[in-house]
């Protein structure tokens, strides 16, 4: 869901550059297919509060993610398209107005808030 709102802003260079490679990258092959994962994943990779796989954060961000699953009726490990996955993303989440429901105490709350 973040990637619906990312403008570049993060904990450092190194995870920033890596998040806009991610998303380059998505956004380039739309059709390809992902696989939906609820714990550390390559988006998480560069991201300083990785330590050693595991996210310091990590019952926030578990919580975030199983509540976009199953908002968009879909479970951890399931394979999509990342096109697919983004329509299911802004139709079920962002256009039902539950965003904030899902992710309120995170951090870059802010930023969604301010483009929706």
């Amino acid at each position: 869901m973040c990637f619906q709102f990312y403008e570049g802003k993060g904990y450092s260079a190194d995870f920033t550059d890596h998040m806009g490679r991610v998303i380059k990258e998505l956004e380039a092959a739309p059709m390809q297919k992902v696989v939906l994962k609820a714990q550390t994943d390559i988006v998480c990779k560069n991201c300083p509060n990785n330590e050693g796989g595991l996210c310091t954060s990590q019952d926030k961000v578990i919580r975030y993610d199983k509540e976009v699953l199953k908002a968009c009726g879909l479970s951890d490990g399931c394979e999509i398209s990342f096109a697919e996955f983004k329509g299911l993303v802004k139709n079920r989440i962002i256009d039902a107005g539950i965003r904030s429901d899902i992710c309120c105490d995170c951090s870059w709350d802010y930023i969604c808030r301010s483009k929706e």
